[in-house]
């Protein structure tokens, strides 16, 4: 049979069940109900640039393939840095936006992003992406935080690029923090110890909780939380409080708080989200600063729980060397851009190839500090 291409401007035309058998379910940022309800909720605004295009194919009325997309006024919330292109498209007279973006929006978090029964299916995605792109003058399509295992799919008129992110991996099997600790060289570990140790002085306790464990009050703090960090960072708040409500009340055993509380009152939280195998930090916040609390909150308290619960990896979000540090070892991320200027396909070619050289020397220097013991 003939598969049918459906681009869809909203996720509520796919009916969840259908959308879901399309991935394993390990990872909580693909589920129907977290993508959809970025969009029911109001986190997901066309005059914020963001403006779902989604591309499904089908047999009949049985969805076999989908890829969640968005058309991009701008390239806020990727966490793939393209604005230089931008830039470069300008100062030649071009327009670079509108570009597609297949990605989850504002979670630079490595996933499927090809969702189909089968790899012939995935293909038939990336061919039917890269007709549509071109057929409609879109200047270029992107697509963010693949896996390694997709990154064979893509053929050479897809420019790769690579970064590197912190991820913790409990390597070794460890049963409990003090093991995970005692695999580190000395100097490390204790700066950890003098870190924690720091919060506890200061009269700070956690709560974890998950979804169907949270109150009004957790919720409301830790969008309270999530809205200060961008106010001081001078950024705008994407996720609503709503949407908070509805992954805890959909997805509830997928969502984790962790609130810190000092003199009965929430101080600072951390939202994370849980898969299979990891645990995903993605924001948080705090009412102010105490030393070490930040650390503590968004990568101790997540490492505990990981140790806890069975969870081979923890993902603390982008960027942050500190993280090496406190046993996040580098770890390269991908993503795949498809430029239909030829010319300009050429350039960012060569500069693609020189970026990808730079961040392996930089990768590979970061192993190198490495805090665990060589025996590790």
């Amino acid at each position: 049979m003939t598969l049918q291409v459906r681009l869809l401007p909203a996720l509520a035309q796919v009916d969840a069940v259908q959308w879901d058998a399309l991935h394993d379910g390990a990872n909580p940022f693909l589920c129907h109900a977290f993508l959809e309800g970025l969009e029911r909720h109001g986190c997901l605004r066309e005059d914020w640039g963001w403006t779902p295009r989604h591309l499904t194919l089908w047999e009949g009325e049985r969805l076999v393939a989908a890829a969640p997309g968005y058309l991009k006024a701008n390239s806020h919330g990727e966490f793939v840095f393209d604005h230089a292109w931008a830039h470069a498209y300008a100062r030649h007279g071009l327009d670079y936006y509108p570009k597609w973006l297949f990605a989850v929006p504002y979670s630079p978090v490595t996933g499927p992003r090809l969702l189909a029964r089968d790899e012939a299916c995935r293909r038939a995605l990336l061919v039917e992406i890269a007709r549509r792109t071109a057929a409609d003058a879109v200047s270029s399509a992107h697509v963010n935080f693949h896996t390694e295992a997709e990154d064979r799919l893509f053929d050479e008129d897809w420019l790769s690029r690579i970064d590197v992110q912190y991820h913790w991996h409990n390597q070794d099997g460890w049963a409990d923090f003090d093991a995970f600790l005692a695999a580190m060289d000395h100097k490390h570990r204790k700066n950890i110890r003098q870190e924690r140790a720091k919060v506890q002085r200061a009269g700070v306790t956690f709560r974890r909780v998950h979804g169907d464990e949270a109150t009004p009050g957790d919720l409301d703090a830790i969008h309270r939380f999530y809205l200060q960090t961008f106010r001081d960072y001078g950024n705008a708040p994407a996720l609503t409080r709503d949407f908070i409500g509805h992954i805890a009340r959909i997805m509830p055993r997928n969502i984790l708080i962790i609130l810190a509380i000092r003199n009965g009152v929430a101080v600072a939280g951390a939202l994370c989200l849980r898969g299979t195998d990891a645990l995903y930090g993605r924001y948080w916040g705090a009412d102010g600063v105490l030393p070490g609390l930040h650390f503590e909150t968004c990568y101790y308290q997540g490492i505990e729980y990981c140790l806890e619960h069975g969870l081979a990896r923890f993902e603390p979000g982008a960027q942050g060397e500190h993280k090496l540090a406190r046993g996040f070892l580098p770890t390269l991320v991908r993503s795949r851009h498809r430029i239909t200027h030829p010319q300009f396909r050429q350039a960012l070619r060569d500069w693609c190839t020189e970026e990808t050289s730079s961040v392996q020397r930089y990768a590979a220097n970061l192993v190198a500090h490495s805090p665990f013991r060589a025996s590790s």
